[in-house]
């Protein structure tokens, strides 16, 4: 082969990869997206629109509960999407799942409120949010096993961080938009009609998501598992029959990294404007501020997993969490901006740290044949035993204990975190 013909090829084999990092980091940008308006609007619309009149902390903890909802429905869609995922191929399972996070979240801005509809409203708002997850449930494995399964040899954990980098990006997109609602709108108009508008938005997003990811080609060690005929018949059979240790450790090792989040964004959130005395538009500024550090250390987290070993890199994020645990209650309630925004750069740094190499050190758990539901299974039973009670468990234990207990089931949930990672297979670190 020609120098001509090697550049060339070179060339396309670069771009067809950039390609395919796009496709990761586009479509769990706008999942996450989806995601986090609700989260926002559970703190701040849906307590107030969706159910009965009367106690507002009772309708805040009503609204924790729905939001809760879609994280006990991404195991079903771990496994629906996982089966097709590992059976039929990674790109097609992508755009399903896209399309029902989108659909999803599109209805819920059309959805009519309590005052309309009664107690209607709140089951369309649930249904609808079981939607989110059963999307969210599908799209986060194929994004990474998109990005992973692509990699160069040394650089998988690059590679995997490019999806998860779609969680800041989210963030500081769904927050953007609320923050910039709130600022040009009354109070009245929000809570009206203004609320809507992220989520009949974010139809443009997705139609931007599919193009994308319509364009990419099937990967590697899929191609390379059809022709050596091993998929199996059904693979969250095999995941639970064969693979029950990956499934139980990779779960654990993520628990930390699920509850911290949802700390540091829902929980935060909803206890700074309604304990601290902060606006609306005042937390969430310091919250963007403060995901500013979650985007950073992703990639340098990811660097580190690279060079010294994903697991490693996770064990040494969780044990920073651990102290963090610590640190929650006195700069959360520091009384200072500043204070603040060091509660939110540190947790959500410490966020990056472990977000950077988790969706790699999952999916490097599984064989080919069902990576697909091995990790997604994996991620999403942390989100249930995580993530979906965090906000709740948060805001009982700080209004009847005080805040410092919060720090405390944080650090706790980390020590669990830590004891899975110390039972996890050591990879190569040139892998």
């Amino acid at each position: 082969m020609s120098a001509a013909a090697q550049a060339g090829g070179s060339l396309a084999d670069g771009a067809a990869k950039r390609r395919v990092l796009l496709a990761s980091l586009v479509g769990t940008t706008i999942e996450f997206f989806d995601f986090y308006i609700y989260a926002t609007a559970a703190v701040l619309v849906f307590p107030h629109l969706f159910f009965p009149p009367g106690d507002p902390a009772t309708a805040t903890l009503q609204s924790f509960a729905t939001f809760a909802l879609a994280f006990i429905a991404r195991p079903f869609g771990s496994a629906l999407f996982g089966h097709f995922g590992d059976r039929v191929g990674r790109k097609a399972t992508l755009v399903a799942a896209l399309l029902t996070m989108g659909i999803s979240t599109v209805v819920i801005g059309l959805l009519p409120t309590y005052a309309q509809v009664g107690l209607a409203a709140p089951v369309l708002l649930a249904l609808c949010r079981l939607g989110q997850g059963v999307g969210l449930g599908g799209e986060w494995g194929g994004a990474v096993l998109l990005a992973t399964e692509n990699a160069p040899p040394g650089k998988r954990a690059w590679y995997g961080m490019f999806p998860q980098l779609g969680a800041p990006i989210g963030f500081l997109l769904s927050t953007g938009v609320f923050l910039a609602l709130t600022h040009w709108m009354g109070d009245a108009a929000f809570l009206a009609w203004g609320w809507r508008i992220p989520f009949l938005a974010s139809a443009v997003l997705v139609m931007v998501g599919l193009w994308v990811r319509l364009s990419i080609t099937e990967t590697p060690d899929f191609q390379r598992a059809i022709e050596r005929d091993e998929r199996v018949r059904l693979p969250m059979v095999a995941v639970v029959r064969e693979h029950p240790f990956a499934l139980l450790s990779g779960t654990l090792a993520l628990v930390a990294t699920f509850v911290l989040f949802y700390l540091m964004t829902v929980f935060a959130l909803s206890w700074g404007t309604s304990k601290l005395g902060y606006s609306r538009e005042h937390f969430l500024l310091l919250q963007m501020l403060g995901v500013l550090f979650f985007a950073l250390t992703i990639p340098l987290s990811a660097l580190y997993a690279d060079r010294f070993g994903r697991r490693n890199a996770m064990i040494a994020a969780t044990v920073l969490i651990i102290a963090f645990g610590f640190l929650f209650a006195p700069l959360l309630e520091s009384g200072s901006d500043w204070g603040v925004l060091a509660f939110l750069a540190l947790g959500l740094g410490a966020m990056g740290l472990t977000y950077g190499p988790c969706g790699t050190i999952l999916a490097e758990m599984f064989p080919t044949a069902v990576r697909y539901t091995g990790a997604s299974l994996a991620f999403n039973l942390a989100g249930i035993l995580g993530a979906s009670p965090a906000p709740y468990i948060a805001t009982r234990l700080g209004e009847r204990f005080g805040l410092a207990s919060v720090g405390w089931y944080l650090a706790a949930m980390a020590v669990l975190t830590l004891l899975a990672l110390l039972m996890v297979r050591r990879e190569p670190r040139t892998g």
